[in-house]
């Protein structure tokens, strides 16, 4: 269900020129969120599934939670991934059923470099486990996936969700529906090794 994974940095030029230096792929930039003050670069890991470089959009004013936390950080790292489900709505209902608390499914759009637009629609949990699990995104049918076009050569060697208690965060992954790869760590804890032509890029939130 991975769909694609957010590297966050207090600057969009800093965060491409960091992965360059550790896979040799360049990413594109793909475009900036309106009203949420972030712009975003994108490169593939293979078929459905790409990194996404998020950083505050210097030419938007916002009070975005995530714009914010972007803006702080020193040094680029993990702040979240994105799950698509088969159907969202379903997935909606079926968390609403089971009492779980979410908000959406709110629509989403970019504009890409080249002018066209891109749909979406994402899920998010209130209680994300410490960052642990992901929003939910469907992709609208007229819109193509970014990973179709984004810059290749690089692929996903490793993701998981560390935890000091694997059996509660698989627990609550049943819950909201969602299969993903647990291990133990010492702090909750994203952690992805990504492989390019020049290395590989080990990085954790």
């Amino acid at each position: 269900m991975l769909d694609h994974i957010l590297l966050g940095g207090n600057d969009l030029q800093r965060g491409i020129d960091f992965v360059e230096q550790h896979t040799g792929v360049r990413a594109a930039f793909g475009g900036v969120h309106p009203g949420r003050g972030t712009q975003n670069a994108l490169l593939s890991l293979g078929t459905r599934r790409y990194l996404e470089i998020i950083a505050p959009d210097p030419q938007q004013h916002t009070d975005n939670p995530l714009a914010k936390h972007l803006l702080g950080l020193k040094e680029p790292r993990l702040v979240g991934w994105a799950a698509h489900p088969d159907d969202l709505q379903v997935l909606a209902a079926g968390l609403a059923k089971a009492g779980i608390i979410a908000e959406g499914p709110t629509p989403g759009s970019r504009k890409r470099p080249d002018g066209n637009m891109l749909h979406w629609k994402t899920l998010n949990l209130n209680d994300d486990a410490n960052g642990l699990l992901p929003f939910f995104i469907e992709w609208s049918a007229d819109s193509s996936h970014p990973s179709a076009d984004a810059p290749s050569g690089c692929q996903l060697l490793r993701f998981e969700l560390l935890t000091p208690d694997p059996a509660a965060l698989a627990k609550t992954s049943a819950k909201v529906m969602l299969a993903a790869p647990i291990a133990k760590g010492s702090s909750p804890q994203l952690h992805a090794v990504i492989s390019g032509p020049k290395g590989q890029l080990d990085i954790s939130s």
